[in-house]
């Protein structure tokens, strides 16, 4: 069976860190782009970062810039967030997901169930 399985959320206070993973089985991760996603309370999912395939370059969206990191370790068939100065606003279900193609683009072909991550004073 193939599938994504994000671990590593939960409750933290402002400032914070959490380091998140996105490990597969039935498949190897080094053969794909990597992503991960987070949806707000009573918001859209929106991509946050993602890794390329071939050369590990990493891609951001502006709210998290020089905060998170993301990277992969394909020994261990695993891609991680790295969240760091966490805020209120990164509150959401993380989400990672799998693409077969060498550079970050859609659409992604597995999902992982996500994982909650809850920042909170």
């Amino acid at each position: 069976q193939l599938q994504l399985v994000e671990s590593g959320g939960g409750l933290v206070q402002p400032g914070g860190s959490l380091r998140l993973s996105c490990a597969a089985s039935g498949f190897t991760l080094d053969h794909y782009a990597i992503g991960w996603f987070r949806q707000a309370p009573g918001k859209i999912r929106e991509g946050v970062s993602c890794i390329n395939r071939t050369d590990g370059r990493g891609y951001y969206v502006d709210s998290i810039k020089g905060r998170f990191t993301i990277s992969r370790d394909n020994a261990n068939n695993t891609v991680y967030l790295q969240m760091n100065s966490l805020k209120f606003e990164d509150t959401g279900v993380y989400y990672c997901a799998a693409v077969a193609k060498d550079y970050c683009s859609g659409p992604y072909d597995y999902w992982g169930q996500g994982t909650q991550v809850t920042v909170s004073s």
